[in-house]
């Protein structure tokens, strides 16, 4: 056969195959790959392994050797098997001969895909052991022959001539991805271990590429509430909800991010990955993220998984860890405690955190006593001192998987033992205190709980402890002796830490007793309002007060599950009208423990009863419980969206059902908080499909909501950027409505170059309003007369035309004609409570058209504007307030969304202005207590229900209003009425508005966050006087806002920018408090504390300080209810770092500047200013000569007169101290925080950050001079773009380098939305005129493109913009100063290759991984512009099958060419 036919054959077994492997690929022939387990490589397939050769015989298979007559038999087997191997030997050598020779001529590219597949499987397999062969002989007395030598040399001068530059038959990077360099037995042989070496050093260079600097440093901060998804597969609705988030990936070795449950198995103990995953845990448990987050990224230990249960491909945590760091979380806790530091608060946290991972399974109960009894009495033997760690037990003892363990597992006995050995006298310096009093019992408690599980430990219980159980049961008999009741307002210390004792030992009656006290003021019966007739009897819970946060926080969790079920029958099941106190309560203790008792109320109850919500009055309760006290709870546990979709089924029965306002209102004003508070892009169906069920006034907050999320954090998602469109239009295809030309402009571009082409119809609507006004005015007529027949209502609800109903109240606004008392105001509130809501909404929206549109009219016959909108005030006050006909709210939103016509601003004004309602709040903020309900100690007063809500919505109800108000119904609107003030510039007014409601403002669930998103959303176009104005609506005492702030902000001379010393404070105060620490206090500082050698801390960390200077130790971590919003502390101090920014009366540019000039020369302000290090050492400083080592560049590119070696105003001593990290760790993590904090501001501040970057790269002296050798450029590049926490620690830090590291820390943190900004970087950069330049435009990059692998639009614009670097230096017209060798930049090709295949897959590079054909497309446009030799390289990444084997063996591509 000629060589022209055998490549013919060849071609057609692979024709339709991927690249690699082969079409005939070996299933059984990847076993090299079990060595990497981490590594996403494909194992390399083909023909001809020894096992599967068509053309060698079948022999006995060595487990058969036992049926072999004799070992004469076995003898001749091994000889012939040997004659047979050497026969294959020269088979193939003679087969790579006869390839060697056709490799001379033009094959087709799918001819060397198949020749290169199998001779890397020839070469995966040369050791596999021959058939037939003696067990007995071993691979170690076996050596490779010489005919086997020869033809794996064969092989390589194949594979050599493939991969050669200068014909490039098939990319090097087929190699890198093979997995060549995993064989399990590597031959003896010096080519072969030259291929392979040559293999890692290129798939090393390559992977930096894939890697941002200090990578491994990238841990969630839980600074901020979003959680990137890792590139996975598109998917939409409800599945989104439900998918598992990565917090962080770990490097492959081609540098692709890994995670998933495999991997985190795999992660050996000690390791730097694993050191990486405790820090992120541990952070995560000193931060408490939300149940939400810790459930998408926990495994369940493998000794509670069912059979059944797959792999969770989104988690990264094992039980092994979440063990190891929950112990490591005790021993800090601990170390305080003997320390003196009342830290009582942070153990009352992590109980709630433990017994949340406890009962989720996420750790192995035996494993974990055995693990700790280790740690406290081995490694830490004098620690433990006190009773906490038998109370922490103690707290989840009654857990179903613990019970199982000391009950029925097999080492029930040894760990029952180990965790008696655990308790310790109290030796407390307050024995008074009621903690004191609970470890002093708690060992008893503890002891009688495991009497009662199990009898065969019984003997291994201390009696003593047995004996201490009685005295419980004395205190508690005289405390509940007789008819006399406990006071529980004015228990003391004794009595608060007994009962405390009481919860773990009798939780039943501890439960009876609260509820007892709550109900302990009987019963009364509620009279019907005046107005109605009614023989049902209401009888409600007379008032008493709830019980104090004080005295909850002490309860067993157990005792607060028993206490919730047992509320929640007394809320919504019982036959009396709970009091405010039970529902107050209830509500404190969800807020108390929000990891172990937090439930979805509508789900949870519905499980419990299903008929329970249909009852009067329990789906009211709920609603308000969720409205005005539950509200952040659900936003920390991510459970907004859902709660949402919940709420949206009750609107959407309710919108057109006849007379339910009451119920209505309540749940769209809930929706309309719950819309408002979301922080991150949303679905307005659960499902993703169809129109919006929401209400008009929904859609158009729910846009409103859309711009202010997107301005103010970006959309994080690209699967959301591509749903965006599709969610407008479910919007708007249900909504008339058009915003003004002022709201378009503040809004994001994505939203307004959508809304823009909208038809305003409201002069078709106006012109509908005239055709029908003569109709409408004679129905009015005939019912609102003040003659006008009562009968004439039930006409008219039953027979009026439905377009003509939404026209009545603009028909009754006319014949009033500036006289309300003309209108018979009985029959109007009939008709319109017999409307539906959704008809009521209607006719507020159509009626404030006909008015607007009627002043207009009434200004052109010359009447005067002032006494217009007074008329028109005057009967808005008819309808709102005399009559209580329709609600505030919906009118006040419906007058400013008309914010185009120039009366409405002055009307809505005029109505804020207004006595009645300045009256309403008043006494709204008297009745309802302190904003912090939790800590309200007095009794709450029930308002009465049509004083509470109006007519309108109180009507026939009976049910009592609980927090609801109509004056909290304008909490979500006043600040939407200040958007729309400062969008028409009307300045003045909004601070106005501000000033007169701050103080109800404080009644706002989420007022820190309506702050942030503000100052965000009009950042630039603020004067400081308002700005000042908006901080005010702050509760400033709980804020940890810089000492010296308020300076700043009140400076008389706000040209000046705020010293350096200013911003570093800053910056660290969120090293202290949102970074993850480097290293776990608990272990004091052990060597496997290190993220890597250079990063260990000193023995004696102080703890963190604060920004005003507080220790967070002696203050005691903060319980959620003490930060409900933003919701964790490290949300509020990064987050009031950027209130701090983004009121500084400075450019964004000055900050900018300040700030990246602090990072940029952050080692040598800190080395050469402390006393460790007494100036730069080691050459350090503009010498003549590039630095060649790490030792010699530490301020290379600082000879600029942009930048000098330190930053003068930054008192560098206690700033050190004040970190408790060393100077090179502080350094790096700054560099950190900075980019953690910029990429929480606005796109003004990116804008500013990549100019400055562009700048300092682009005045770096070596870089610009043109004497400098490639060699040295090299050099110093290579240097240059050392991560910093390795250049930090030997003094070689460069600007480069920290401006490289800055941009990829804030990179990491950007939403995917914003890092198309990104781009501007390298348009500042550009021309990049040197290999040099390109290196580092490169190592900027390069980094992002596997974050964009799946929003495929910004992935090629990217890649555009890196090819069109490479032409500025490799292309035809490029005029080079220095002639460059292609082979210089193969890394660059090697990334080029890769790159492309890890978007086509969206994720790690697998078997089948190809290129998407528009991808191969773009790169061979950009390539036809490189100088040949480039453009050489990269002929395989382009659509032509004829030059391409990705082409040739892409099916699309392929099938397209045939």
């Amino acid at each position: 056969m000629s060589m022209g036919q055998g490549s013919q054959a060849m071609t057609s077994t692979s024709s339709q195959s991927s690249m690699l492997p082969s079409s005939n690929a070996i299933p059984n022939s990847s076993n090299f790959q079990s060595s990497n387990p981490a590594s996403p490589l494909p194992s390399v397939h083909g023909i001809g392994s020894p096992s599967q050769s068509a053309i060698e015989p079948m022999t006995v298979s060595p487990a058969k050797s036992s049926d072999m007559p004799s070992n004469g038999q076995q003898a001749a087997a091994r000889a012939n098997s040997s004659i047979r191997d050497n026969a294959i030997s020269s088979l193939r050598q003679l087969c790579c001969k006869i390839i060697l020779t056709g490799l001379e001529f033009n094959l087709k590219p799918v001819t060397h895909a198949d020749i290169f597949s199998h001779m890397l499987n020839w070469l995966v397999n040369w050791d596999q052991k021959q058939l037939g062969t003696d067990e007995s002989d071993g691979v170690k007395s076996w050596r490779p022959g010489k005919a086997l030598i020869e033809w794996l040399h064969s092989c390589l001068d194949v594979i050599w001539l493939l991969v050669d530059e200068d014909k490039c038959r098939v990319p090097f990077y087929e190699l890198l991805r093979s997995g060549l360099q995993f064989m399990e037995n590597i031959p003896d042989d010096e080519a072969l271990f030259t291929l392979i070496l040559e293999i890692h050093r290129r798939r090393d260079m390559m992977a930096m590429h894939m890697k941002m600097l200090d990578q491994h440093l990238h841990c969630p901060t839980f600074g901020t509430h979003r959680i990137f998804s890792q590139t996975t597969p598109s998917i939409s609705g409800e599945a989104v909800a439900s998918l598992r988030y990565s917090p962080i990936t770990y490097p492959s070795v081609l540098g692709e991010p890994l995670h998933g449950e495999d991997l985190a198995i795999s992660i050996p103990k000690g390791s730097l990955d694993w050191e990486r995953a405790l820090r992120c845990i541990r952070h995560a448990i000193c931060t408490t993220p939300s149940p939400d987050w810790w459930k998408r990224v926990l495994l369940v230990a493998p000794c509670y998984r069912g059979p059944s249960q797959g792999p969770t491909p989104g988690a990264v945590f094992t039980s092994e860890m979440i063990c190891e760091a929950t112990i490591d979380r005790i021993v800090e806790l601990l170390k305080l405690t003997n320390s003196d530091v009342n830290c009582w608060q942070d153990w009352l946290v992590f109980s709630d955190i433990f017994f949340f991972l406890i009962k989720s399974g996420c750790v192995d109960f035996v494993y974990f006593v055995d693990k700790l009894v280790s740690r406290l009495t081995e490694s830490d033997p004098h620690i433990l001192r006190t009773n906490h760690v038998t109370w922490l037990l103690a707290q989840i003892i009654r857990v179903e998987l613990v019970i199982n363990a000391l009950n029925s597992d097999a080492r029930k006995v040894e760990t029952t033992r180990k965790i008696l050995s655990l308790h310790k006298e109290d030796r407390s310096s307050d024995p008074n205190s009621p903690q004191s009093i609970l470890l002093d019992f708690i060992s008893s408690c503890q002891n009688l709980r495991i009497w009662s599980l199990n009898t065969t430990t019984r003997e291994y219980l201390n009696n003593e402890q047995l004996q201490k159980g009685k005295q419980i049961d004395e205190w508690w008999r005289h405390a509940s002796k007789g008819d006399r009741m406990m006071d529980y307002m004015n228990m003391d210390d004794r009595s608060i830490g007994m009962f405390w004792v009481v919860s773990y030992t009798m939780a039943q009656p501890a439960c009876e007793t609260v509820i007892n006290w709550l109900s302990s003021a009987g019963v009364a019966e509620s009279l019907p309002a005046t107005n109605l007739q009614s023989n049902e009897r209401l009888m409600v819970m007379r008032e008493v007060n709830p019980l104090p946060m004080s005295l909850l926080s002490g309860f067993a969790i157990n005792l607060c599950l028993k206490l919730a079920y047992q509320m929640e029958e007394s809320l919504f099941c019982g036959q009396v009208v709970p009091n405010i106190a039970m529902a107050e309560t209830y509500c404190r203790l969800l807020l108390i423990a929000p990891h172990s008792l937090f439930r979805s109320h509508f789900n949870h109850l519905a499980q419990r009863s299903p008929s329970v919500l249909s009852k009067p009055g329990v789906t009211l309760l709920v609603l308000e419980i969720l409205n005005y006290r539950l509200l952040p709870l659900y936003r920390y546990q991510g459970k907004s969206k859902a709660l949402m979709y919940d709420v949206t089924k009750i609107i959407s029965a309710l919108k057109a059902k006849r007379g339910d306002h009451r119920v209505f209102r309540l749940a769209e004003n809930l929706c309309m908080n719950l819309i408002l508070s979301l922080r991150d892009f949303f679905l307005v169906k659960r499902e993703g499909k169809g129109p919006t069920e929401f209400t008009e006034t929904l859609n158009r907050v729910t846009v409103v909501t859309l711009a202010i999320i997107i301005k103010t954090r970006g959309i994080a998602d690209a699967d959301h950027l591509h749903y965006l469109q599709t969610m407008l239009e479910q919007i708007l295809v249900s909504s008339n409505h058009t915003w003004s030309e002022k709201t378009l402009r503040y809004f994001p571009s994505l939203l307004r170059d959508f809304l823009i082409p909208r038809i305003d119809n409201r002069g078709i609507a106006i012109q509908a309003w005239q055709q029908a006004e003569t109709t409408v005015i004679n129905q009015c007529t005939q019912l609102l007369s003040s003659s006008a027949d009562p009968t004439y209502v039930m006409t008219y609800i039953s027979h009026s035309f439905p377009q003509h109903r939404q026209y009545l109240c603009a028909g009754a606004w006319i014949l009033m004609q500036g006289r309300p008392e003309n209108i018979n105001s009985v029959n109007l509130a009939r008709v319109l409570r017999e409307f539906s809501p959704e008809e009521v909404t209607a006719n507020i929206y159509m009626m404030v058209d006909v008015l607007l549109h009627n002043i207009q009219l009434e200004l052109q016959r010359g009447h005067s504007l002032q006494d217009l909108v007074l008329k028109a005030c005057a009967n808005l006050t008819f309808f709102i307030w005399t009559h209580e006909l329709l609600p505030l709210d919906i009118m006040l939103l419906a007058l400013i969304d008309r914010d185009d016509d120039p009366h409405a601003l002055r009307i809505v004004i005029s109505l804020l202005d207004r006595q009645e309602l300045q009256q309403k709040v008043k006494l709204y903020c008297m009745n309802r207590g302190a904003p912090e309900h939790w800590l309200y100690p007095g009794t709450f007063k029930r308002v009465e229900l049509q004083t509470a809500l109006g007519n309108h919505l109180s009507w026939k109800d009976r049910y009592p209003a609980f927090f609801d108000d109509i004056a909290a119904r304008l909490l979500p609107v006043i600040p939407l009425i200040i958007y729309r003030l400062i969008e028409n510039d009307a300045i003045d007014s909004a601070d106005r508005v501000l000033a007169m409601y701050t103080q109800f403002l404080a009644y706002h669930p989420f007022r820190f966050t309506f702050v942030r998103d503000i100052l965000a959303y009009f950042y630039g176009h603020l004067p400081p006087k308002l700005i000042v104005r908006i901080l005010n609506v702050l509760d400033i005492s709980k804020i940890p806002l810089s000492e010296s702030f308020p300076q700043h902000i009140n400076s008389s001379n706000p040209v000046i920018c705020p010293p350096p010393d200013y911003f570093a404070t800053l910056l660290l105060g969120i090293v202290n408090n949102v970074i993850p620490p480097l290293h776990n206090n608990s272990k004091s500082g052990s060597a496997s504390d290190g993220l890597n050698n250079s990063m260990r801390a000193p023995p004696n960390k102080t703890p963190a300080t604060s920004q005003s200077g507080q220790t967070n130790a002696s203050d005691g971590q903060k319980a959620f209810y003490q930060i409900q919003d933003p919701g964790t502390y490290t949300q509020l101090v990064l987050e009031t770092a950027v209130i701090e920014l983004l009121s500084l009366p400075v450019t964004a540019s000055q900050i900018v500047s300040s700030l990246v000039q602090i990072v940029v020369n952050i080692q040598p302000t800190l080395i050469q200013s402390s006393n460790g290090l007494h100036g730069a050492t080691n050459g350090v400083g503009q010498g003549s000569v590039l630095p060649t080592s790490p030792s010699g560049g530490s301020t290379d590119s600082l000879g600029t007169n942009r930048s000098s070696p330190s930053v003068s105003g930054i008192n560098v001593s206690s700033f050190v101290s004040r970190s408790g990290y060393t100077c090179q760790q502080l350094s790096c993590l700054l560099i950190q925080a900075c980019g953690h904090l910029l990429a929480q501001l606005p796109p003004d501040f990116h804008v500013q950050l990549y100019i400055e970057a562009s700048l300092i790269i682009k005045e770096t002296w070596w870089l610009s001079d043109g004497k400098r050798s490639l060699g040295e450029l090299d050099s110093a590049v290579g240097y240059a773009l050392l991560d910093p926490t390795w250049a930090a620690q030997d003094n070689t830090s460069t600007a480069i380098g920290n401006i490289v590291a800055l941009l990829h820390s804030f990179f990491s943190n950007l939403p995917l939305e914003w890092l198309e900004g990104t781009h501007l970087i390298i348009k500042h950069l550009r021309p990049v005129t040197s290999v040099a330049m390109l290196r580092i435009a490169f190592r900027i990059m390069a980094p992002l493109l596997p974050k964009l692998a799946n929003a495929h639009n910004l992935f090629n614009k990217t890649l555009s913009l890196i090819f069109n670097m490479m032409v500025d230096v490799f292309g035809k017209n490029a005029q080079p100063s220095t002639p460059v060798e292609p082979l210089e930049v193969t890394d660059l090709i090697d990334f080029f290759h890769h790159i492309v295949h890890y978007e086509g897959q969206g994720g790690p590079v697998q078997a089948n991984s190809k290129p998407r054909p528009e991808v191969l497309v773009l790169c061979g446009r950009a390539a036809e512009s490189l100088r040949p030799e480039i453009q050489h390289l990269l002929s395989h990444l382009k659509p032509d099958a004829n030059s391409s084997i990705y082409a040739a063996t892409h099916p699309k591509l392929a099938q397209n060419t045939s």
